[in-house]
């Protein structure tokens, strides 16, 4: 079956799964933000395997509620590019992953938009992404969930500079942490493919090992790799694959676990 047709039929009868299972009360969910670029909204392949219902994870969907979270988890971001481009992202996993670990219900709030530059996600920006993403969040957490963390991934729009990245960096995540009034909030960030696909002699090395150097220059923070991760059509596409998501997924629950109280 074409893979949109398969997508699109699933969202068709998506909701009546939404009452299906247990009730949890909103003011029970440990939440967690993910924003970034096209590798945290997906575009790996959504295989069968992972398209039932997650257990004890909610994804926040358009009307401010929340419901039992299945792929494509960007389906209700704000910022988004089509629907039938939202696929495989790193949260499905690391929603499974954390949820194992702590067995706390999960809320997951998926925000993320391909192509984007870190310049796009300043306050202040015209795009307005980090506004949009600042109100989806407070909706979330006016149902009495405590924000754990936040996941970024992002870089691919912006990896050619790695040292003004880093500033602006900086600057984003003291954003999210003074506005959200939560000056510990940790933040966990995950590096870009390894492999070159930027026609630059040097590649992705020099953004990613910044990334891997995040807490030295952010406190309460840590990284992922990428290390491993396959990728989606071949190594001149700067997307995950479907077992690299999942990878990295299991890679950003390992991380935010570390900051579990």
């Amino acid at each position: 079956m074409n893979k949109t047709l398969y997508l699109l039929l699933f969202l068709l009868f998506q909701p009546l799964a939404i009452y299906a299972g247990e009730k949890v009360k909103p003011s029970d969910l440990d939440i967690y933000l993910c924003i970034g670029q096209s590798n945290m909204a997906g575009r790996a392949e959504l295989t069968p395997e992972i398209m039932d219902p997650l257990q004890n994870v909610y994804l926040l969907n358009d009307k401010g509620n929340f419901e039992p979270a299945s792929n494509p988890l960007n389906r209700y971001s704000t910022v988004r590019k089509d629907l039938s481009m939202q696929r495989l992202g790193p949260s499905y996993a690391f929603a499974k992953e954390i949820e194992r670990k702590t067995k706390h219900p999960v809320g997951l709030v998926v925000n993320a938009r391909g192509g984007s530059s870190i310049n796009a996600w300043l306050k202040g920006s015209k795009n307005g992404y980090y506004e949009k993403t600042l109100s989806r969040i407070r909706i979330a957490l006016k149902q009495g969930g405590r924000l754990k963390a936040i996941l970024w991934h992002q870089g691919e729009a912006d990896c050619s500079n790695p040292e003004e990245y880093k500033q602006k960096l900086i600057l984003l995540i003291k954003s999210f942490r003074e506005d959200l009034g939560m000056p510990e909030l940790p933040v966990i960030v995950g590096q870009i493919s390894q492999w070159n696909w930027t026609k630059r002699e040097a590649g992705t090395t020099p953004f990613n090992k910044m990334i891997s150097k995040v807490s030295s220059f952010i406190p309460y923070s840590d990284w992922v790799s990428s290390k491993g991760a396959d990728c989606y059509k071949d190594e001149t596409d700067p997307h995950f694959g479907t077992k690299g998501q999942l990878l990295i997924g299991k890679r950003y629950a390992k991380k935010v676990y570390k900051f579990y109280k």
